[in-house]
């Protein structure tokens, strides 16, 4: 017999079939014990909770057989129920209720101690607007250990089980195929080109990280759904439906909230690589795929859009593909993260959009979000419904610097 859910009395659970929840509101009378019987429980509500009578099987057809009397009693318009025991004196109101149906599914969280205020700011917002009531776990990565005063102060403010991970060196640092004097010479010219981390080498581990380890962490092994948070980003709405089971009911590769131009002089030899890619491996891509996001001319050339992908909902059977994995290898191989600075966001999007069909990549208009310095706020009843606190008028979608517009062609 699997137990798959649980028997909750005040702050103690216990499994249960997994057809079946049962939350006891309360009792008439006590739960009283005979201690001259090794406390022998005198209702069915302690009876199982101290689990010291019957086999699994037996306990689980006891608690089905409690389900068909109580709606039973439903039907009568009754609000408790007795389990039969002649020796029970006290009746027990009580609801059932199914329990919350998840995927399998984790947010994951790159920071480092020193980000502790804004990763509370984050996860604060992310645990109000959503998962407060669906309790899905986080992993927290790091390429040095955690503090004890930062697994301290997230675990006070989420509600669902955190996991700390250190990244392994080799997915993190330079690689050693890099020529570091080749490399250090264009940090300089970017630097001198007042490119944005353009001498920044932890950058680059980061983007070269996100494009293609995080997914390979042994902490994200158990997962196949993720959902980046960044520190110190807004969520500016309720979230009522669950993106997760969003993504796993339709199909869904790639989820984002926000899409942009990249900066092309981070990236002038990335397409030139992807185009070799795709000569070499045409049985990667799909048909009806979405490279018409990123290129107006049918692959000839990269029209630099990419989804943002500080937010970023996804599969990661996506990144684990064969596929993708050549693919990632590919660009590592001819060094582009440190000999220019590729980012994660361009590469995970031209990886989505060549490796998935287009209706596989979806935009999330009702998660009201926020990095700075661009927003998505939702519109309409989105926007009502989701009791947003951004204004609508506030919102990148369709700003001239914005690719959402490409996207919604995908569909026309």
């Amino acid at each position: 017999m699997t137990y798959g859910q649980r028997l909750e009395v005040g702050a103690a659970y216990v499994p249960l079939p997994p057809h079946i929840r049962y939350k006891f509101l309360g009792l008439r009378t006590g739960v009283q014990f005979d201690n001259s019987t090794r406390n022998r429980p005198s209702s069915f509500c302690a009876r199982y909770l101290f689990g010291i009578w019957g086999s699994a099987d037996s306990r689980s057809a006891y608690l089905t057989a409690l389900a068909e009397k109580w709606k039973h009693a439903q039907n009568a318009g009754l609000s408790y129920i007795t389990d039969g025991d002649p020796n029970v004196s006290s009746s027990l109101p009580i609801s059932l209720e199914e329990e919350p149906r998840r995927a399998n599914a984790s947010f994951v969280i790159l920071a480092r101690n020193g980000e502790l205020k804004e990763v509370i700011e984050s996860l604060k917002q992310i645990e109000d607007r959503f998962n407060r009531k669906y309790h899905y776990p986080y992993v927290f990565l790091n390429e040095q250990p955690f503090t004890n005063e930062f697994k301290r102060w997230t675990q006070e403010v989420i509600s669902s089980k955190a996991h700390y991970g250190v990244i392994p060196p080799d997915h993190w640092y330079q690689p050693g195929h890099i020529d570091e004097a080749r490399a250090a010479m264009m940090r300089q010219t970017l630097v001198d080109d007042d490119v944005i981390y353009g001498g920044s080498v932890s950058y680059r581990n980061m983007c070269r990280f996100n494009s293609g380890f995080f997914y390979r962490h042994p902490l994200m092994q158990q997962f196949r759904y993720y959902w980046r948070v960044e520190p110190g980003v807004k969520f500016f709405c309720d979230i009522e439906t669950d993106p997760f089971l969003y993504m796993q009911d339709h199909n869904k590769t790639y989820g984002f909230t926000i899409s942009l131009y990249e900066y092309e002089r981070t990236i002038p030899s990335l397409w030139v690589v992807t185009k070799e890619f795709m000569r070499r491996h045409p049985e990667y891509l799909p048909e009806d795929n979405a490279l018409s996001f990123i290129s107006d001319d049918q692959g000839e050339t990269y029209n630099l859009c990419h989804f943002w992908s500080n937010f970023e909902i996804a599969d990661m059977d996506l990144w684990r593909s064969e596929a993708y994995t050549k693919y990632f290898e590919f660009l590592d191989s001819v060094g582009g993260f440190y000999y220019e600075r590729w980012g994660d966001a361009p590469v995970h999007s031209i990886g989505a959009a060549l490796f998935s069909r287009k209706d596989q990549i979806h935009f999330f208009r009702e998660i009201g979000y926020r990095h700075d310095p661009f927003q998505h706020c939702p519109q309409g009843d989105h926007h009502r419904n989701g009791k947003c606190w951004c204004e609508e008028k506030d919102n990148f979608d369709y700003d001239g610097y914005s690719c959402t517009y490409r996207y919604d062609r995908l569909f026309t």
